[in-house]
């Protein structure tokens, strides 16, 4: 089976068609490197898009640093969300991001376990960009190794190690799409 990747890189946004016998969500947790075809790289400076050699491609996962999940994402049950603002590689990124019921970040045994955090209705820009406008992902899974600062109402240091973390005077969305609807 194959699907559609894109995924924002420090280069810019890469896309193409991986195989996978699984989701995209199991692929990313198990290998090192995502095979690529049709890929095609839309650098962040504004220059037009490369297309990649005719063959496949290794694309090292360690290079993803937001990866958007395909229709058909699992989403968790009875979860708890939380709105959370990241700064990771040249992007900011808003979004919702799911906790069990009762969650306490502080006491959790559970810790977790994956390289990649799932966020629901996120928005992404380019850092320090305005003008280059928002970025709409339904469903992003965020490199949580590559985030280099936190805000939201958890702490979530065990979510993103090394990052820097804070709470935010008002809600994380509110500061990349404006007031609330």
């Amino acid at each position: 089976m194959t699907m559609r990747l894109e995924a924002y890189t420090i280069e810019g946004v890469r896309s193409g068609t991986v195989l996978t016998e699984g989701s995209l969500t199991e692929l990313l947790e198990t290998v090192d490197e995502l095979w690529v075809t049709d890929g095609r790289l839309s650098p962040l400076d504004g220059h037009p898009a490369i297309t990649d050699p005719n063959g496949p491609f290794a694309l090292p996962i360690d290079e993803l640093i937001v990866v958007v999940a395909p229709p058909g994402t699992t989403l968790p049950i009875h979860a708890a969300w939380h709105d959370v603002l990241l700064t990771t590689g040249p992007y900011e990124l808003a979004g919702q991001m799911p906790t069990l019921p009762g969650f306490d970040a502080a006491r959790a045994l559970a810790r977790p376990t994956g390289t990649f955090v799932l966020l629901a209705r996120a928005t992404l820009r380019l850092s320090g960009h305005p003008e280059a406008g928002l970025v709409e992902l339904p469903l992003a899974l965020v490199h949580r190794y590559m985030v280099e600062r936190v805000q939201s109402d958890l702490e979530l240091g065990f979510y993103f190690p090394g990052a820097g973390s804070g709470t935010p005077d008002g809600l994380p969305r509110r500061l990349l799409t404006g007031p609330a609807a």
